[in-house]
């Protein structure tokens, strides 16, 4: 009997090795691959989410690692959110001032919903115009993954979700800057319309760095302040979903206690910048081996058959972002 425990853990292993090892691979490849010149702007979630998908349709269904990918998806995931909340502090978003809290509280206020009504006239899924725009308002691949928590779409809704923010995420990181020069825009205004527009963190910092150190600091706050809203937008997603025949109306997710709890944590104690920067990469690495997971489960053709409808949505939420923020920006800082 004492060796039950064991052999139960070796069957585990058996069952759950695979697809764990080909997440944990893919994602450290999507690491490696990000660190070449020509694909430096695009940042590793994106990379293991493609990686996943050429994956899943050049080698099919993966039936001995299903149940590894599925334990990776849901592990991963809400480690890296929790960890995630160690990036955010109360003090750096309120030090911001009127300006950065307005371009902050628009996010989720202004553009969530206007996603949301815009997919409906398009004639967009709900679940997939929900993703986009938590992809839009709040942290881009690390938001859609999150949301989905609770939304519950289809794989290739979130991996469609994924491509589209990242798409113009990168269209916005090679304007934003040229906009702000031809308008005269300060070094502060740069980074706060840099911070509120941009979906991405890492799409933020350039931008926002490309107008000297006080606009890459003022635009790194700005974004993590939008990234501190990832816990109220999940509540909202989750308060507003129904219940389905399969289960009742999904409550609080623990891992976004933990999430605020992190938040909380960070503003109260001052952690050793060494610790923060390690923590940083362990929770890129995980959200990147999520994605991955993710993306092994999506299908090209179900992407194709989504058809350009979600795409239109992501530009005008983009361009929604965008002319609000530059808006607040102009009139308050």
């Amino acid at each position: 009997m004492s060796s039950d425990p064991l052999s139960r853990r070796r069957r585990r292993g058996l069952v759950h090795g695979p697809g764990l090892a080909l997440c944990l691979a893919i994602g450290l490849l999507a690491f490696a691959l990000h660190r070449l010149p020509a694909l430096a702007l695009l940042s590793p979630l994106i990379l293991a989410v493609l990686l996943g998908m050429a994956v899943r349709n050049v080698a099919g269904p993966l039936a001995s690692c299903e149940e590894g990918i599925a334990l990776t998806l849901r592990g991963a995931l809400r480690l890296g959110i929790v960890l995630l909340g160690f990036q955010v502090s109360l003090g750096q978003v309120l030090a911001l001032g009127l300006p950065g809290l307005a371009v902050i509280i628009f996010a989720v206020t202004g553009v969530y919903p206007f996603t949301v009504r815009a997919g409906r006239w398009l004639g967009v899924d709900a679940g997939l115009a929900r993703l986009l725009g938590a992809g839009c308002a709040v942290c881009g691949a690390s938001a859609i993954v999150a949301a989905n928590t609770v939304v519950e779409a289809p794989e290739e809704d979130v991996a469609y979700a994924v491509a589209a923010i990242t798409l113009f995420g990168l269209l916005g990181l090679g304007l934003l800057p040229l906009a702000s020069t031809l308008l005269h825009l300060s070094p502060h205004q740069q980074g706060l319309w840099a911070g509120g527009a941009l979906h991405e963190v890492a799409q933020a910092t350039a931008a926002a760095f490309q107008g000297g150190p006080e606009a890459g600091r003022t635009g790194v706050v700005t974004k993590l302040g939008r990234v501190a809203l990832l816990a109220p937008l999940v509540l909202i997603l989750a308060a507003r979903s129904p219940a389905t025949a399969s289960g009742p109306r999904p409550g609080v997710p623990g891992f976004l206690l933990g999430f605020v709890g992190a938040v909380a944590l960070n503003s109260l104690v001052s952690l050793d910048p060494g610790l923060k920067s390690f923590l940083s990469t362990v929770t890129t690495l995980l959200m990147t081996v999520a994605l991955a997971a993710m993306g092994l489960g999506a299908s090209f053709a179900a992407l194709v058959r989504r058809g350009p409808r979600p795409l239109l949505l992501a530009g005008l939420a983009t361009l929604f972002i965008s002319a609000g923020t530059l808006v607040l920006v102009v009139g308050l800082a």
